[in-house]
């Protein structure tokens, strides 16, 4: 398995000697190599929780988080850090980009981060590659702001997919989108998860988003359940 969630809780208080709120209840969940799988819920429920956890932002109450078949080495941030830049892409609702790089300085900026830096032509050759891939091969020097929200978001797609994660998680990655917008970068992400074989966790509203992963959770009540 690519990730394992194994009878995971998580609290929140939202002051300190507040009230404990707790978010997930004994969690459940594994992702395989190359699947595609969709969590929903209402605002607040956890849906972005369980997505922190995948990707090692955050650390369990209690229960047991592996990736890639090891748990994850809380206690080590050099290690946590290989892990992210490595074998771990992001996508969020808000494309994050940095405004004062090119679309093709954004799409590098992860090739700098973990002790283990890949090689600079062969990871070159693959954002310009990747860049055309998603119809932005003549915008390589354009800045975030030369460009539309939608083409930002495919920026922020290829920065994702840049070191060859074999897991990608989204965070609403269309919900600053409009309708159309938002069904071509669905088609992207596809894809690209059929071509690069990587495994995509989202989090979505859009039941029609959902519905388009071969598996569907829903989370209520702290509770993840397959739908």
């Amino acid at each position: 398995m690519i990730a394992e969630l194994h009878n995971v809780t998580k609290a929140y208080r939202a002051a300190p000697g507040g009230p404990e709120q707790r978010v997930l209840t004994g969690l459940d969940l594994s992702v395989a190599a190359g699947e595609t799988l969709s969590i929903s819920g209402s605002s607040g429920c956890g849906k972005s929780t369980v997505l922190n956890l995948l990707g090692t932002l955050d650390e369990p109450d209690s229960g047991t988080v592996k990736l890639f078949g090891a748990e994850v080495p809380y206690r080590d941030e050099m290690a946590l850090s290989d892990l992210r830049a490595s074998r771990l892409g992001f996508i969020f609702q808000l494309h994050h980009l940095l405004p004062q790089c090119s679309a093709l300085e954004n799409v590098l900026i992860p090739t700098l981060g973990g002790r283990q830096r890949p090689d600079r032509a062969k990871v070159l050759e693959r954002a310009r590659r990747l860049l055309n891939r998603v119809g932005l091969g003549a915008h390589l020097d354009k800045k975030p702001m030369q460009l539309s929200g939608g083409e930002r978001q495919r920026v922020a797609v290829v920065r994702a997919l840049i070191r060859e994660p074999g897991l990608l998680l989204a965070d609403e990655p269309t919900g600053a989108l409009d309708a159309a917008s938002a069904s071509r970068l669905m088609d992207l992400l596809m894809e690209l998860n059929a071509e690069e074989g990587t495994a995509l966790v989202l989090v979505t509203h859009d039941p029609s988003l959902a519905d388009r992963m071969a598996r569907r959770y829903r989370l209520v009540d702290g509770i993840l359940s397959e739908s």
